[in-house]
């Protein structure tokens, strides 16, 4: 219990100090400082941030856990009102006390790893239980800051942030991530979006029991009357009190139940009210497919059998119900007009658009059976533009009745959510290696007797793919026959032109490193658009999807405006930028891969450098660039504080649009709870703002630059001198660190490594990281900074230095996360590691690397001028002190059954314990990969 009450204080705490960065406080100092309010109110308006939720193995814990910590999370809150009577009160404890019962006597760890779709129902889940909530709330406070400091609000369909997912998308090193997969997940969330605005519009309906309204209201609700009345039966929706509110105050709890984990019951409850004013006792269960192994190329629908794994029911209907006048019951629970006392205009509009919804969500059931539907269009929604064109209707009629409140109440959320999420909650992202791409035009090429793609030259390759692209017909011939690995990228492509922009969001190509790279991804999917659409008699849906390279290693971080220079060089691509994307040209740079190779130092000055060269690049050719940063949770691989980390952006970097990756265990820390979650989007909206009008400094001078050069080059020759070039380096790794034993959390679909070898180079960062932080040492967050820092203070540089850490915003930011993570190693703890587990001979290796962290924390806080690491953040301080009592002994016990496990490696309880102490550390330290 005093865990938990521990964790709620120092949350508030944390929470009353992120007040400062609210959308209030920094508009007004905006205001103050000499931006116009017109600039100010553009600027919100105009901002595109896209937050991505990514299933990166990093989240320890199990979801149901997650689930009692939210719960007990809010019977915390409830606890703290002042109203709260002694039963009241006596009665919350006691509903404490049972859920740490529950939560002690549930098993901590997870016993099978996740498929890809279970990765996506848990970040469905995050929407439903948190997001929904918070987005409303989240908008209202900027319009309420842009209203007060600019005399105009946000506009209602206008959103500043928006949500993307890569669960279910990313296929890059994860065989699991099928075209099916990806197929199965987008039609997930189009049915739980469906499910959300249905209950939405329930609520609304209850509530919008006026008779007053616009004649453009009143026309459309009798033509809906007038054609129900036309098919010899009135449908009018049933009048139907709210079961589930999602837009109750933050104090209230939640039920833990959501319906992605739940659809069963979800839908079962659906069966037992009145669906879609029947009464539905057909009850038939809907299985989709969670084992990933089993689903083939799969781009076909789907059958009942072999979609087995989703485990939900829905109601559903003979196909002879449809045609058939509704029973007497439903008569007399819902006669026609003629015998109704009243007539309410918004519940005929708000129960038609109910209707649609219902087919909206049917439909999907069918598409996920295998069964063949052929809805009319016109009784479904497919985007978001036609839900919301009754919703405005509704909206504008009451403005222009004199019922402005209630037009900004329930149904202005509802608007706002429909903005935001639109009809797929989170769009979702491809992402694949180029190799894989580079091995399928192998294979078309050699089938037509061209050659091998691969063995071409840069310039060759480049003839030929723009050469394809001008043409008309598809390259891919329907007869062709190639590998389950080729086929598989086809099928994904199949996938995402049957799909289209409207589920899917970008295709991502990691390990890009050359402009064919993105030429051959737009090839693919032109040429599988021309199939589908081909087979199908129509066009496919929407445009095709922007194609954004991945810079991760240091290599291709130098070469990256290189690349998008030779891009846009190309008058194919460029006016197909213009044409499909807008003009806008996206980047993504990787912080993980690129401290892995480098060291951290290293990668963040390679990644500032990248992205002034790909916005200058962009700039020379009118392009507009949006960089997308893929940052992990722990400062090895680009995480840290938000606003810090976007304020400390090159100059020029952010103008009003964002994308970033929250990864693991972060999306559960920043969006699980919605009061959590409304301050985070907050503190996107209002760094972006400020990065954008008044962008941080460059550096002062160009021996500044030089500086940087000088500790990069000698911070990574010190660092990859031990991790690659030591040969004692490789098994000290796994002696020390509990690293081969992580693959058995369980906490991910993909695999630990991307190709079958031992060797750190192919090690995925996110193991690299999790397991130096199990031992308190985060070594690939510092390690070759303090020789890079002593090297440059050799030269004469530490008034230079100093300077650079006052006046410098990206400077200051690097060396204060260094500073971080410094604060949260242990020396000592580290040391016990060392002697317990490590061979006497590698022992030596262990003792050089302590007195590398000993100097690094000396130049850190000789650069910083702190006496004391945390000296300037004292919250951090306090957080770190009030957990070293419980994280201390849970090192102690983990080495200790290292040290057994070692000499037992088929001892289960040995190897269970050892796995709860990794959930301990993980949760203690805040972050793991």
């Amino acid at each position: 219990m005093h865990k938990f009450i521990l964790f709620y204080r120092v949350r508030r705490i944390k929470n009353t100090i992120q007040l400062s960065k609210s959308c209030d406080d920094i508009f007004s100092k905006m205001i103050q400082s000499g931006t116009s309010p017109e600039d100010l109110y553009n600027a919100v308006c105009e901002q595109e941030i896209e937050i991505v939720l990514t299933a990166h193995p990093t989240q320890i814990n199990r979801r149901t856990l997650q689930y009692k910590h939210l719960r007990i999370a809010h019977l915390l809150e409830y606890n703290d009102r002042a109203d709260l009577g002694h039963e009241e009160r006596e009665m919350l404890i006691e509903d404490l006390r049972r859920e740490v019962t529950s939560l002690w006597q549930t098993d901590e760890l997870r016993r099978h790893k996740p498929t890809p779709v279970d990765e996506a129902r848990a970040g469905l889940h995050i929407v439903e239980q948190s997001l929904w909530k918070a987005v409303p709330h989240y908008l209202r406070r900027v319009s309420a800051a842009l209203k007060k400091h600019t005399g105009r609000p946000l506009p209602l369909t206008c959103t500043p942030i928006r949500f993307g997912s890569w669960m279910g998308g990313d296929r890059d090193g994860n065989p699991n991530v099928t075209a099916k997969v990806t197929r199965d997940v987008c039609f997930l969330a189009r049915w739980m979006a469906a499910d959300l605005y249905i209950r939405e519009i329930d609520s609304l309906r209850f509530e919008l029991s006026m008779n007053r309204c616009s004649d453009e209201l009143a026309k459309f609700a009798y033509e809906i009357l007038e054609a129900e009345c036309n098919d010899g039966e009135s449908q009018l929706p049933i009048l139907e009190f709210p079961v589930t509110d999602h837009s109750d105050s933050f104090e209230s709890g939640h039920n833990a139940e959501s319906s992605v984990t739940l659809l069963k019951s979800s839908l079962s409850r659906n069966s037992e009210k009145y669906d879609d004013g029947k009464l539905d006792v057909n009850v038939r269960t809907i299985n989709v497919s969670t084992n990933a192994s089993s689903s083939g190329s799969g781009t076909g629908t789907p059958s009942a059998s072999s979609t087995a794994g989703f485990g939900f029911s829905s109601p559903r209907k003979k196909t002879s119900e449809f045609n058939v006048g509704k029973s007497i019951f439903d008569k007399i629970l819902n006669p026609n007009i003629t015998q109704r006392p009243d007539f309410a205009p918004y519940r005929i509009v708000l129960g038609h658009v109910r209707e649609k919804l219902i087919t909206t969500r049917r439909r999907i059931e069918e598409i996920l059976e295998g069964i063949p539907c052929d809805y009319d269009p016109s009784q479904y929604y497919e985007n978001s533009a036609q839900l919301l064109e009754p919703l405005m209707l509704c909206c504008e009629s009451m403005q222009s009745c004199g019922s402005d409140i209630l037009a900004d109440g329930r149904l202005a959320d509802l608007i706002r959510r429909v903005s935001t999420f639109g009809m797929v909650l989170m769009k979702l992202d491809l992402r694949q290696e180029s190799g894989k791409h580079s091995e399928t035009l192998d294979a078309i090429t050699e089938y037509l007797d061209m050659g091998t793609y691969s063995e071409w030259d840069e310039e060759k390759k480049l003839e030929f793919l723009v050469t394809e692209l001008k043409g008309k017909r598809p390259l891919v011939p329907p007869t062709i026959e190639v590998s389950a690995e080729v086929r598989e990228v086809l099928d994904t492509f199949r996938v995402a032109a049957e799909l289209g922009s409207e589920s899917l969001g970008a295709y991502v190509i990691s390990m890009a490193s050359k402009a064919s790279d993105i030429l051959a991804v737009e090839l693919l999917q032109k040429d599988a658009r021309l199939a589908v659409s081909g087979e199908l008699g129509r066009p496919c849906p929407d445009n095709t999807l922007r194609v954004v390279p991945l810079f991760e290693t240091v290599k291709d971080l130098r070469g990256a405006g290189s690349v998008i220079r030779k891009l846009l060089s190309i008058d194919w691509y460029r006016n197909h930028i213009i044409e499909n994307d807008n003009g806008l040209q996206e980047v993504m740079v990787g912080y993980s891969d690129s401290g892995k190779d480098s060291g951290r130092f290293t990668a963040a000055w390679e990644l500032y450098k990248a992205q002034e060269d790909v916005v200058a690049a962009c700039k020379e050719f009118g392009i507009k660039v949006t960089l997308f940063h893929g940052r992990g949770g722990s400062i090895g691989r680009g995480g840290g504080p938000t606003y810090l980390a976007i304020q400390s952006q090159p100059p020029g970097s952010v103008m009003g649009t964002l994308r970033s990756t929250e990864q693991g265990e972060m999306v559960q820390a920043k969006f699980g709870l919605a009061q959590t979650a409304v301050r985070q989007l907050e503190i996107y909206t209002t760094a972006v703002l400020l990065a954008t009008l008044h962008p941080p400094d460059p550096p002062r001078s160009m021996n500044w630059r030089e500086v940087m050069e000088k500790i990069s080059e000698v911070s990574q020759q010190y660092y990859r001198s031990i991790v690659y070039e030591n040969e004692q380096f490789l098994e000290y790794f796994r002696e020390v660190t509990p690293e081969a034993e992580l693959g058995n959390l369980n906490i991910g679909s993909r695999p630990t490594r991307r190709k079958k070898s031992s060797g750190i180079g192919h090690l995925r960062a996110i193991p690299w990281i999790f397991a130096w932080t199990q031992t308190r040492f985060v070594l690939p967050a510092w390690l070759g900074i303090g020789a890079g820092l002593e090297a440059a203070c050799a030269k004469g540089y530490k008034e230079e230095l100093q300077a650079m850490y006052r006046e410098w915003p990206f400077f200051q930011c690097a060396i204060d996360l260094i500073e971080m993570v410094l604060a949260k190693s242990d020396l000592s703890i580290a040391k016990h590691y060392d002697e317990v587990l490590v061979s006497p001979s590698r022992q030596k290796l262990g003792e050089e690397l302590r007195e590398a962290f000993r100097m690094t924390e000396k130049y850190v806080l000789l650069v910083s001028g702190h006496e004391k690491l945390t000296e300037n953040n004292k919250s951090l301080k306090r957080l770190i002190e009030s957990r070293l009592p419980f994280l201390n002994p849970i090192n102690m016990i983990q080495v200790e059954i290292l040290r057994r496990l070692r000499g037992d490696v088929n001892n289960q309880k040995l190897r269970d314990a050892l796995l709860i102490t990794i959930n301990g550390i993980a949760a203690g330290m805040r972050n793991t990969g």
